[in-house]
């Protein structure tokens, strides 16, 4: 009796012992789990905020900078400022020359740099922010050179050109950006189709097609010739569309950054989200006021290439034998999206396909929803008669990009054939401007 019951002791015992390693595993993998979901919740606040990195487990230490040690920060660090020289060139060439083609090109490289760094400064504050103001704070500066450009080019009554610089941003991040995002990060990983979140892509896509909605309806009532008050319906249409696209943003950065935040979380799947780097913990390179006064000093700075830029614009087009079409469509929204071209390629690159989403989709709905209103009502508040009717070529190439844009996001799945199609419809659509002639020239 006692040998059968040893045996049966030592079983039970190594029985216990399996249980309490079991329990043990499954709680170390609960705690593991829990630090996975923490750190995919920083990546994701980051991607909502349009990579603001305002989202951390700890307090930003602020740094205790010189002068001398905050330039060489903010403009010595970056090789892309050696194009710094090109802005007050522009001007010399303005006042010296007066060649208008080679004021716009120089101020337009000139630009290019300002506006890497006007992101720069806007993330760097925003480490000092909750995600709400660091989400507005993107909004705001994330599209500030456009956002210039548009209120210069509205100044001097250049309807047209505002029109048509904001439309090509929206295509550059949706089929450029993305589609080098997608190719490159494809390129990479060819042995997989990289994964995200097809919840936001899905969103996304909603909200791009009511901003389409909002320009293709004031379109559609002046080429049907239906107005009710000929002349002004349109226009009053406009401005109350703008006015419920701006309501409509508002609300959407609510929604992602309080209500639903939670459910803006990347998927967990067996790609890149257990990735050490997408929480790390960041501490801020310049403190808040040195971000403040860099936000003013570049945004000063760029406000006055803008000025010269925009004024050299007609001149440009005359002198290359381009149409003001391609100039305002292809060739200025690559200024301001620069910066956010490079970002989304890097993201995807290291397999962080739902900030690479962050940065182009995100960007095209910062323009469409929140950019392209505002226009609007500034136009408003000037006297100026902006609405938003693109015209009919321009709304119907906005309304097949949104289109085929939702249908490659619509699986979830990104491979660098979807991102070079989205290229090669870039280079239609740029094309596509080139033989385009505006038939409203006189009101540009």
């Amino acid at each position: 009796m006692s040998h059968c019951k040893v045996p049966a002791l030592i079983e039970a015992q190594v029985e216990m012992g399996s249980v309490n390693e079991l329990e043990h595993k499954s709680l170390f993998r609960r705690e593991e789990e829990e630090d996975d979901a923490t750190q995919i919740k920083a990546a994701s606040m980051m991607e909502q905020g349009s990579l603001s990195p305002s989202f951390h487990g700890h307090t930003a230490k602020s740094p205790k900078n010189s002068v001398v040690k905050s330039i060489r920060i903010v403009i010595l660090s970056n090789k892309l400022n050696l194009l710094l020289p090109f802005g007050p060139l522009a001007i010399l060439v303005h006042y010296m020359i007066g060649s208008k083609g080679w004021v716009f090109l120089l101020s337009l490289i000139g630009i290019t740099p300002l506006a890497e760094r006007l992101g720069y400064a806007t993330e760097q504050l925003a480490f000092y922010t909750g995600p709400t103001v660091g989400g507005l704070l993107n909004a705001t500066f994330g599209n500030v050179t456009e956002l210039i450009i548009s209120i210069f080019a509205l100044k001097n009554g250049m309807i047209r050109v505002v029109q048509q610089t904001l439309l090509g941003s929206i295509l550059s991040n949706m089929l450029l950006v993305l589609g080098c995002a997608f190719f490159c990060g494809g390129l990479v990983f060819h042995q997989k189709d990289q994964v995200f979140d097809k919840g936001i892509a899905v969103v996304n896509s909603g909200l791009l097609l009511m901003a389409v909605m909002g320009i293709l309806f004031p379109a559609v009532l002046y080429y049907t010739h239906s107005e009710v008050h000929t002349g002004s319906s349109e226009l009053a249409l406009s401005r109350f569309s703008s006015c419920i696209m701006l309501i409509a943003y508002a609300a959407y950065l609510f929604f992602q950054l309080k209500s639903q935040s939670s459910s803006y979380s990347p998927l967990e799947e067996e790609t890149n989200q257990n990735e050490e780097t997408s929480g790390e913990d960041e501490d801020p390179e310049i403190s808040k006021w040195e971000a403040i006064i860099w936000l003013s000093i570049l945004t000063a700075w760029v406000s006055l290439l803008s000025g010269y830029l925009v004024d050299a614009i007609e001149g440009a087009s005359v002198s290359w034998n381009i149409p003001i079409a391609f100039i305002s469509v292809i060739l200025l929204p690559i200024v301001g999206n620069a910066a956010e071209h490079a970002g989304a390629i890097m993201f995807a690159m290291k397999d962080k396909l739902d900030l690479s989403l962050g940065v182009a989709i995100g960007s095209s709905i910062q323009i469409s929803m929140f950019v392209v209103p505002f226009c609007v009502v500034i136009g408003w508040m000037m006297g100026e008669q902006m609405d938003l009717n693109f015209q009919l070529f321009e709304t119907a190439m906005l309304f097949i990009t949104v289109i085929v844009v939702a249908f490659f996001l619509q699986e979830g799945t990104s491979n660098y054939f979807k991102g070079l199609m989205l290229i090669l419809c870039y280079l239609i659509v740029a094309a596509s401007f080139f033989v385009h002639e505006d038939p409203h020239q006189d009101g540009i």
